[in-house]
């Protein structure tokens, strides 16, 4: 990412499912020097009527300072004949010291491709993504300010 905040310029992370619903990882951000613990357990998957819930921790939103952590629960929801995707969360930050809600919604477009709009509970972003089998590259709009890119993969 290109800002003048070294920490979100380059940031790694491996994540390793360990159980159907549980997943643990590492976050690296080498400008930072930090190594942070990643966390997620899936509560329930989504059903017709129901959403997915999982709760989970990571480093806190782009942009904050190394070491600071956010533990989250979040709430997701295909919604049904739209190509739309929407999610919930409430998300204690150790960076403001109190409760965020980050929010958003994904959009589908066809052959992989698909927008996404995000707050992630003090600053707005937007992605364009397209996925490929186990791979995906988001081109990402921060803060509606600073221009990344992501890149995935799953093996």
């Amino acid at each position: 990412m290109n800002t003048e905040k070294k920490r979100p310029r380059w940031r790694t992370t491996l994540n390793y499912r360990l159980l159907n619903r549980l997943q643990i990882g590492v976050e690296y951000n080498p400008t930072a020097s930090e190594i942070s613990p990643l966390f997620s357990l899936f509560l329930f998957t989504e059903t017709d009527i129901r959403p997915a819930l999982f709760l989970g921790t990571s480093s806190d939103r782009i942009g904050s300072p190394a070491g600071e952590q956010a533990y989250f629960l979040t709430a997701t929801k295909r919604i049904p004949y739209l190509p739309l995707s929407v999610y919930g969360t409430v998300s204690y930050s150790e960076w403001d010291g109190g409760f965020n809600f980050p929010f958003g919604a994904t959009v589908e477009f066809g052959q992989g491709f698909s927008g996404r709009g995000m707050y992630d509970g003090k600053e707005p972003h937007l992605m364009f993504n397209y996925f490929y089998k186990q791979h995906g590259i988001s081109l990402m709009y921060i803060w509606l300010e600073t221009f990344g890119i992501a890149m995935s993969t799953t093996f």
